[in-house]
Order: structure tokens, then sequence, then C-alpha cells
């Protein structure tokens, strides 16, 4: 009788993991866009962050630190498929960023000047602008002091500027 008792929690456990990931689904869609740039490497992206977060949902200790925690996750999977990406360069890729280099705009401007800033100060920026985190729960996110996180978020800007 024990075991089924036992077996019971772990699938409430379950179900329960499952309904919070569905909430911030929308959350993680939306980060790993403003990353990838392309819907079809966002969900990948995200499914790819989902498998990884329910592989190590035991490390988990704080059930109130899921939403930081499944968003560090996201940024860690769009990392590591940026540099994949990186890797790997089809040959019609090639024919496409020369026809992009003929184009100026504020998007494409705004894009590459994004690229070419350092990563933790990116990452302050992308969680603050585009999705309208607070230095507070960016702080909780990448696991560092406000203060530390309000100057990334100064020098970001400051660098955006100088290539803007």
């Amino acid at each position: 009788m024990n075991e089924v008792r036992t077996v019971d929690l772990a699938h409430l456990n379950e179900a329960a993991f499952f309904r919070r990931l569905y909430v911030e689904h929308r959350k993680m869609y939306a980060l790993a866009y403003s990353y990838m740039r392309n819907e079809a490497d966002a969900l990948e992206v995200v499914q790819e962050a989902s498998c990884r977060a329910w592989m190590k949902r035991n490390k988990l200790k704080d059930e109130q630190a899921f939403t930081p925690w499944l968003i560090r996750i996201t940024i860690n999977c769009c990392m590591d498929e940026l540099r994949r990406k990186k890797r790997v360069y089809p040959a019609e890729k090639l024919a496409e960023e020369a026809a992009q280099e003929m184009q100026s705009n504020e998007r494409i401007d705004l894009e590459r000047a994004m690229h070419r800033m350092k990563p933790k100060y990116r990452h302050a920026v992308i969680l603050k602008y585009y999705q309208d985190m607070t230095a507070a729960q960016i702080a909780e996110v990448l696991e560092k002091p406000e203060g530390t996180i309000k100057t990334w978020l100064r020098e970001g800007l400051k660098q955006l500027r100088n290539y803007l």
C-alpha cells in the first residue's frame, strides 16, 4: 500500500511540474525568439529547454525559484544553439547575408549592435527591454547582485549607443 501512495505522489509532482511549465511556455518562447530571431529555432529551443528542465527537475530545491530557473535554462539553450549555428554555415545563408548587407534599417542595426555587445550585458538588456523584467528579477535569473545587474544595464546601453 505504501508503494501505491508513493507512485501517486510522484504522479502529482509530475502533473504540477507540467502545469507550471505550461504556464511559463509563452515567456520561454518570447525569450527564445528574442535570442534566435526565428520562429522555428525559437520553438526548438523551447522544446530543448523543457526537456532539460524535466531532466533536471530534481535539482530545483525551491519551488518559488521555478520561473528564474526555467529562464536561465532557456537562455543557456539559446546560447548553445547560437554557438552550434555559428559552426554550421549553410551556403544559401551566404547569399542571404550578402543581400542583407545592402539593407540598412534601424532593426538590422540594432540586432548587429546587440550581437556585438558582451554577453553579460546583452543578457541583462534583453531581459530588461524584451522581457520587461525588473532589475531584481534579472538578478534572480542571472544569480547576480541587483547592483551588478544595474551596472550591466547601464554599460550595455552605453555600448549600444556607441555601436549605433
